[in-house]
């Protein structure tokens, strides 16, 4: 791997924590295509372990920011939460049918 490789790789991950992960801004920063940064994390595990966690700390900090309105009484966020994460005590919009094990079903009646 060369120095300039190296050195991409690290201001990426800089610009990555600047961005809060979003991968365009970025890359515009540092002045590379997306597809090099793709490059980058599909073979290098170091920057993906380090991008991994960059979008972890994001996605926490998101989270906090949500429950800070639920406890504020947000309703719009109360629903988003509820509609992503209490799926299994009945709050969705559609029921979602299938088979044993999450398996498609099969329908055994011709022409149907």
């Amino acid at each position: 791997m060369t120095n300039k490789s190296l050195q991409l790789k690290k201001e990426l991950i800089e610009a990555m924590e600047e961005c809060h992960g979003i991968v365009s801004d970025a890359c515009l920063s540092v002045g590379v295509s997306r597809v090099t940064y793709y490059k980058y994390y599909k073979e290098d595990e170091e920057f993906k372990a380090s991008i991994d966690e960059i979008e972890g700390t994001v996605l926490d900090f998101v989270e906090g920011e949500l429950f800070k309105k639920i406890k504020s009484g947000d309703t719009a966020c109360i629903i988003f939460y509820l509609k992503t994460k209490g799926k299994a005590r009945g709050y969705v919009e559609r029921t979602e049918v299938a088979g044993v094990e999450g398996m498609p079903i099969i329908n055994l009646v011709k022409g149907k």
